[in-house]
């Protein structure tokens, strides 16, 4: 190894501490500023996220013991297996996870992966669809409270629907001549095992769907799902939370505004308001920030908000990322097909909404003149443009050139590790 790897690696490793060393720093720093934002979140969580989360979780655990998810199993197979080439429970993951919103389809999907219904890979194409923000959220807060158009609330909702249903779609191809086996341990639930090791009712590990629900253990199922609810709510309030504060620091330590600073020329080639940059990163970060940012910037016609709030709501943010990544830990579900599977999900819901603003009179938005009126552009001279331009293309030229590295890795390993 040579001593510029042994350098590069080192400082690799020392990103990670580094970061949380300068977290806690602009922590003290911005103290004032924090507080007000972790309240913000405080009270984000306690008035609409715990609300509507606790009961949903508390319900698909409650189902879990009941025969349902078996009875959609066998009734929606011939639908789900040719159209998502996953099992028919998977449902069941879909429908919740639309109805409830952020994160109960990963939920869903990690209870299926730990009880031996799917396997990794139908795993992995569940979870790259079924968990979406549900329409509580985009019709009522985003459409009604922000926008204050149910009209717009709507179509989001329908937008995000499609996008969704595209994207799984789309995944069933995703490792499709793959065989991992279908159940994993109980100890080590990372570790797959044979069918014939599976869990069975005779055995000590009893998942949910050995346990059949009745009045003598009614009290204990409901004990065990609240307590499972909860748990998974007070984390994601504790990401509501943490993120709030992060926006806040990067919004203080005009972070946002450099990252916006190579995107200025695309913006004013298409004469759109570059407020638009700042809030969508931080959109990109934490979901319910970023799309209330992005609504109240002040634009000739409202379609360019409304496009991109509809990409943010399909993507979900690093913050949902983060939860999602946290949920899944237990299982062997890799989070890199979710990743794709959200930015895929945020640029078809961009692109239906578009589509609907257009052509359909009910949405017309008038978004022709959005990209031919004069908004508000950022004063750059021209070398600036072409030197913004020239960096974009170095990033893009970057990650194709390590996704190909990557890839070429991959197809040298060993037949055996493939697995």
């Amino acid at each position: 190894m040579s001593k510029t790897n042994f350098i590069f690696i080192k400082l690799k490793n020392l990103i990670i501490p580094i970061t949380f060393i300068l977290f806690t720093i602009f922590l003290v720093i911005f103290s004032k500023s924090n507080l007000s934002a972790a309240k913000n979140g405080l009270s984000l969580f306690a008035n609409s996220v715990l609300p509507s989360l606790l009961p949903f979780f508390i319900a698909t655990e409650l189902l879990s013991y009941t025969g349902i998810i078996e009875v959609l199993g066998k009734v929606l197979n011939k639908f789900m297996r040719p159209i998502f080439n996953v099992p028919g429970e998977g449902a069941f993951a879909f429908i919740m996870g639309i109805i409830s919103g952020y994160p109960i389809g990963a939920k869903i999907v990690t209870n299926f992966r730990q009880n031996g219904i799917c396997t990794r890979e139908e795993g992995e194409r569940l979870l790259a669809f079924t968990n979406n923000s549900g329409p509580l959220f985009i019709i009522g807060t985003v459409g009604i409270s922000l926008f204050f158009d149910t009209r717009t609330g709507i179509l989001l909702f329908l937008s995000h629907l499609l996008a969704c249903i595209s994207v799984g779609v789309v995944f069933r191809f995703w490792k499709r001549n793959n065989k991992v086996k279908k159940y994993m341990k109980p100890d080590k639930p990372w570790l797959p095992y044979s069918r014939a090791l599976a869990p069975k009712a005779t055995d000590g590990y009893k998942t949910p769907q050995h346990i059949p629900c009745n009045f003598a253990n009614l009290g204990e199922i409901l004990s065990k799902s609240i307590s499972s609810a909860i748990s998974n709510v007070v984390m994601i309030g504790g990401f509501v939370v943490l993120f709030s504060v992060i926006v806040s620091i990067l919004e203080h330590t005009k972070v946002l505004e450099i990252l916006a600073i190579p995107f200025y020329p695309i913006c004013n080639a298409l004469k759109i308001n570059t407020d638009f940059i700042p809030a969508f990163f931080s959109g990109i970060i934490e979901l319910t920030n970023g799309v209330k940012n992005v609504s109240l910037i002040a634009t000739k016609y409202i379609s360019t908000n409304v496009i991109i709030c509809s990409f943010l709501l399909g993507f979900g943010g690093f913050s949902i990322l983060l939860q999602v990544l946290g949920i899944i830990s237990k299982t062997d579900i890799s989070i890199k097909p979710y990743i794709i599977g959200k930015f895929l999900q945020g640029t078809f819901s961009a692109i239906y909404t578009y589509i609907a603003l257009k052509y359909i009179s009910f949405f017309n938005l008038d978004l022709v003149a959005v990209f031919n009126s004069q908004e508000k552009c950022h004063p750059v001279n021209n070398n600036f443009n072409w030197i913004a331009i020239v960096f974009c293309l170095v990033c893009i030229l970057f990650i194709v050139i390590k996704y190909y590295k990557y890839m070429g890795h991959r197809g040298r390993r060993p037949l055996q590790n493939l697995q």
